[in-house]
């Protein structure tokens, strides 16, 4: 299973996907933005990069520096978080069997492939 968390709005997600599709690798692409992760389903994509939520967000994210920064929040507060404020997700995310990878750079996800 190859899928990549997209949103087409975004240049280096644009990028990781190009990359994928150049490689002829069609993922399942999830616009996440639009289909809300799961809790479970953020969890398991941590677990397979080896990061903390904490570790995924876009600090630059006005929402962040208004709301965020500078405060603390434990694991489980973080992933809710990021399920309300899906913006604050480093993008693209490639996952492949049981690892995942931030695509930024595209070539990033030579890590998994």
């Amino acid at each position: 299973m190859l899928k990549i968390y997209h949103n087409p709005r975004c240049a280096k997600s644009r990028a990781g996907l190009k990359y994928l599709q150049e490689k002829g690798l069609e993922p399942e692409i999830r616009l996440y933005l639009k289909e809300e992760f799961t809790e479970a389903e953020l969890a398991d994509v941590l677990m397979r990069m080896h990061k903390e939520p904490q570790e995924i967000i876009r600090t630059q994210e006005k929402i962040y520096k208004s709301d965020f920064k500078g405060k603390n929040f434990n694991r489980e507060e973080w992933i809710k978080i990021l399920i309300e404020y899906p913006k604050l997700i480093q993008r693209p995310i490639i996952v492949k069997d049981c690892k995942a990878v931030f695509a930024d750079p595209a070539e990033n996800a030579d890590e998994i492939l």
